[in-house]
C-alpha cells in the first residue's frame, strides 16, 4: 500500500472509532473526529499532514 491509501484507511478508522465511542462512551469523542477533519482540511490547503511525514519515517513507498 502506499502512503495516500495507508492515510485514507488511518483517517477513516479514526473517524469511526471515535464515532462508535461517542455512542458507547461519551459524546465529547466527537471532537476526535472534528480533528481529524480539520486536519485533512488544513492539509488541503498546506500540502503538509503530519500523518503523512509519519508514514514516511516509517518507510511507507509513495504513490
Amino acid at each position: 500500500m502506499t502512503v495516500n491509501r495507508y492515510l485514507r484507511l488511518i483517517a477513516g478508522f479514526f473517524v469511526m472509532l471515535s464515532v462508535v465511542l461517542s455512542q458507547l462512551h461519551s459524546p465529547y469523542w466527537l471532537f476526535f473526529t472534528a480533528f481529524v477533519g480539520l486536519n485533512l482540511f488544513q492539509s488541503a490547503f498546506t500540502d503538509w499532514c503530519p500523518m503523512i511525514t509519519i508514514l514516511r519515517k516509517l518507510g511507507i513507498k509513495e504513490g
